[in-house]
């Protein structure tokens, strides 16, 4: 997967570096030592996340990299290791189904929103989505959604947009919406202008100010 924000360089004490503004353990079910291939604009490094704690990490800029970026906002990148599930009865060219539809699916606890998105796309249950996630309540992190997309065989992006509270994004036709609440992310569903939340149903409008990102499922 490729993560995408935007930020630029700052430096402290120890030297220069770029935030990332999300947990890498809860995204990327990754901790320790994180390797990472960064882009910055049209600037391409490697290097090893710096740990923050927590699952809170920072890219280090090389000095005579910071010297090249200056002071300016870019886009920036980076991939880590790509999320999967294996035996799968799935695939890409025989899908679960055609997603052409949402049905929204309420859950029946607290906690259960990432499971719950991927059963409103592929049609079934949240108990049989969480038991091919191998997960409880609080327990899905968008690392373990992208394998049961890939479970499914339902096409995605292989890029994370973090939107970050930008009023003006245009979300694609279908999406899993990232907000963040207190500790957790909550997920919902955006499909054809309409937004399918497992807590607060159907929603003809959203507030996008609270949006952190998304993830494009190709329909």
């Amino acid at each position: 997967m490729k993560y995408s924000y935007k930020g630029k360089v700052n430096q402290d004490e120890i030297g220069f570096f770029i935030d990332i503004p999300f947990n890498i353990w809860e995204i990327c079910e990754k901790e320790g030592n994180v390797p990472a291939k960064v882009k910055v604009g049209n600037t391409g490094f490697v290097c090893n996340l710096f740990p923050l704690g927590k699952g809170y990490y920072r890219i280090p800029v090389q000095p005579e990299v910071a010297e090249i970026l200056g002071d300016t906002d870019y886009k920036i990148s980076f991939r880590i290791t790509k999320s999967g599930v294996d035996d799968s009865p799935y695939s890409t060219t025989n899908p679960i189904r055609k997603i052409d539809s949402i049905e929204c699916i309420h859950q029946p606890a607290d906690g259960l929103c990432g499971q719950s998105c991927i059963a409103m796309l592929a049609g079934i249950s949240i108990e049989r989505v969480s038991n091919i996630m191998h997960c409880a309540e609080w327990q899905a992190t968008m690392g373990k959604m992208i394998g049961a997309l890939n479970y499914f065989g339902f096409e995605h992006s292989e890029e994370i947009v973090y939107t970050l509270g930008d009023p003006d994004i245009a979300l694609p036709k279908c999406c899993i919406m990232m907000e963040k609440m207190g500790r957790y992310n909550h997920y919902l569903i955006g499909y054809d202008g309409k937004y399918y939340d497992s807590s607060a149903g159907v929603l003809e409008e959203y507030d996008f100010s609270k949006l952190t990102g998304y993830l494009e499922v190709l329909v």
